[in-house]
């Protein structure tokens, strides 16, 4: 019976063909001649990658890595279990003696890919494919084998430069990133699983995307099938040009699952530029905490749309202490660059040249302006914010606070309100016990007194409350009856 259904529409649809060929015959070949250019310019819509892959596939690479056994001194015990299972032996006390010796780790092998971007044998290709590797070799779609060698890698971006002794090779041209446009057509060369100048291809998903780990990339994400191995190859566009490198996926079963991400080749680039020269990758920083715009902070802050980037903590001894900048206000382009996104500001911050100086557009109390701010080099320096507990009450937000003491004021760097018991509107809006609040509403919250004239000026209307979390501060809108 399934057979049997199946064939019908088929001979129904023959049998409409003979029909409607019939009846072209007869409105005369004029007509006829009218339908065929239609049907040829929708033929033509369809990609082709054929002479993509045959012109530019030559130029992407197969790494393969070997890292040697070793002998680690003073392992761990727990080197090798995860979290959990280390935590119940450390509470517990399980012996484990015979392990805390060296440890013997066996070799390692890698596989992945890696596209050329000089005919004297610079490689382009990602950090996590390399790192740590005793040998690189690079084998070539003519089946010839080199040793590489790394001039340089940074795993905050996950890309590396690697070198061989070659000469007239096949080079790929480096497309422009910013001009990609989702919806568009881009396809992947690599070795998914050692299988050599695999090609893969999808459309463009979405553009400056975000991801967890990564602070200084906005990726491309696409649909194109990417798995292990395709990692460090090119993803092209459908003028054969290099828009983005092949970096992560997102799955649940370590296989691709439509979500691939890719660094976007003008980061790319710029970060070669600095590996080849210094070997190493120097950033930007004006020493700020930022956060990104919601709808409930837009309202709170007067702004129509939520875009831009809330500076919430300013650090004492950055460059921006010394500006005109402060917290609360929202950086909506940087060196006439819109952030449209937090995440957009690192990387553009993060690319400038320690010593030059950035144009910071901000939104302060409904008012633009614009604020110089000078770059220095990033570091690893962050203010640091603790607390305690004990009691008073704030019912609207829905808190129970308390002043800090000299003490807590001390290790926390400022004056605020601890927040000993959050609920109601508070909890709901995602305030937590320990918070410090700072400000409301860009007023210096310092006593209990404070946060209830300002509670009371704004009843039916959202808070724009920063507190002091760890070693960091947020604005978070409570919004209260």
């Amino acid at each position: 019976m399934v057979l049997k259904n199946t064939l019908k529409p088929v001979a129904l649809a023959v049998s409409a063909a003979v029909v409607m060929t019939g009846f072209m015959f007869s409105l005369g070949a004029a007509q006829a001649q009218e339908i065929t250019p239609m049907a040829a310019a929708q033929t033509q819509q369809l990609p082709d990658f054929v002479h993509l892959v045959e012109k530019y596939g030559k130029g992407v690479v197969n790494i393969s890595t070997v890292r040697e056994a070793r002998i680690i001194e003073g392992a761990s015990p727990f080197d090798g279990l995860d979290e959990r299972h280390a935590e119940i032996f450390r509470r517990f006390g399980f012996p484990m003696l015979p392990f805390m010796g060296p440890r013997e780790e066996p070799e390692r092998r890698g596989t992945g890919s890696g596209f050329i971007i000089s005919a004297d044998g610079l490689i382009l290709t990602n950090h996590h494919v390399v790192d740590g590797a005793d040998e690189i070799t690079v084998r070539l779609t003519d089946n010839r084998e080199f040793k590489g060698k790394v001039l340089g890698s940074d795993a905050k971006t996950d890309i590396a430069v690697v070198k061989i002794e070659a000469n007239d090779l096949p080079v790929l041209k480096m497309g422009n990133s910013d001009e990609l446009k989702v919806g568009e057509w881009v396809a992947a060369i690599g070795s998914p699983f050692g299988l050599d100048n695999t090609v893969t291809a999808g459309i463009v998903s979405a553009k400056s995307r975000k991801l967890p780990s990564d602070q200084y990339v906005p990726f491309i994400q696409t649909d194109v099938a990417v798995n292990p191995g395709n990692s460090g190859g090119p993803l092209f566009n459908m003028k054969g040009e290099v828009v983005g490198i092949n970096s992560q996926i997102f799955s649940t079963s370590g296989g691709f699952m439509g979500l691939s991400f890719a660094i976007p080749s003008n980061l790319a680039m710029q970060i070669k530029d600095q590996l080849v020269k210094n070997g190493k990758v120097t950033r930007g920083r004006i020493g700020v905490v930022i956060q990104t715009v919601t709808q409930d902070l837009a309202e709170s802050f007067g702004m129509k749309t939520p875009k831009g980037a809330i500076v919430s903590q300013i650090d004492k001894d950055g460059p921006a202490a010394k500006s005109d900048l402060r917290v609360g206000d929202v950086v909506v382009a940087v060196n006439g660059k819109n952030i449209d996104d937090s995440v957009d500001m690192p990387v553009l911050i993060g690319s400038m040249a320690p010593g030059s100086t950035a144009k910071l557009d901000v939104i302060r109390d409904g008012k633009k302006m614009t604020i110089d701010v000078k770059v220095e080099e990033a570091d690893s320096s962050t203010p640091a914010a603790t607390g305690k507990a004990s009691a008073s009450n704030a019912s609207k937000l829905g808190v129970t606070v308390r002043t800090l003491n000299s003490d807590e004021q001390e290790k926390a760097g400022t004056e605020g309100l601890l927040v000993v018991k959050s609920q109601g509107a508070a909890r709901k809006a995602g305030i937590v016990e320990g918070d410090i609040i700072v400000n409301v509403n860009g007023t210096a919250i310092k006593t209990v007194n404070d946060l209830g004239k300002v509670i009371e000026k704004n009843s039916g209307k959202t808070l724009r409350v920063l507190v002091q979390r760890r070693d960091g501060r947020i604005f978070i809108p409570v919004r209260i009856k």
